[in-house]
């Protein structure tokens, strides 16, 4: 069964809306719960949005190997996926929703490959992406130009994923995607 579900796009383009999206169009789709050594922001929920870790806990997790995929980006941040969690949901054969940025995401296709659909969202413009980091309002300048330096790396990348949707509207969006996981696993899959 192909439950691993990857979704990664450049800082900005909207996974994180159309992963919650996905999850309230169908509730069998469990979250993967990243870790972060970064501030949680105001609307965000320990162990829930991610789990937040200092840099030691984190430190201590690369040590033992708990990790599936990891990285230190945007301004000295780690984030990771707990190899327990992907593991579980490929035990349990449960739908699991993964939020990653592009290195990680290619990391956990290249490990789990027969259980992975991976998916790139595309902003509509460049010109958008930009726009929509700055009217967020969660980022300073300084963390906004180091997500968008890493613009033209990701979005170089979106060949290696299964598949590539284009943000542009986010009903659709979201509906290209239910499409994808669905006919990946015809036979396996009972969607709501």
């Amino acid at each position: 069964m192909k439950n691993l579900i990857i979704v990664s796009a450049p800082s900005g383009t909207g996974k994180t809306t159309i992963c919650k999206a996905l999850q309230e169009r169908d509730s069998s789709i469990k979250f993967s719960v990243s870790c972060t050594t970064r501030k949680r922001r105001a609307d965000e929920k320990d162990g829930i949005d991610y789990s937040f870790m200092t840099e030691k806990e984190f430190s201590n997790g690369i040590n033992n190997k708990l990790f599936a995929e990891w990285e230190k980006i945007h301004g000295n941040y780690y984030y990771g996926t707990l190899e327990s969690t992907l593991a579980n949901a490929i035990n349990k054969n449960q739908l699991l929703l993964l939020e990653l940025d592009v290195k990680g995401a290619m990391a956990i296709k290249k490990i789990y490959s027969d259980h992975t659909i991976s998916i790139f969202i595309e902003p509509p413009s460049l010109k958008e992406l930009e726009l929509r980091l700055e009217t967020r309002g969660t980022e300073s300048n300084k963390n906004i130009k180091k997500r968008l330096e890493r613009i033209d790396e990701e979005i170089s990348c979106k060949s290696k994923f299964d598949f590539c949707i284009i943000n542009d509207d986010i009903n659709r969006a979201v509906n290209e995607i239910m499409s994808v996981i669905q006919h990946q696993n015809e036979g396996v899959y009972n969607g709501s």
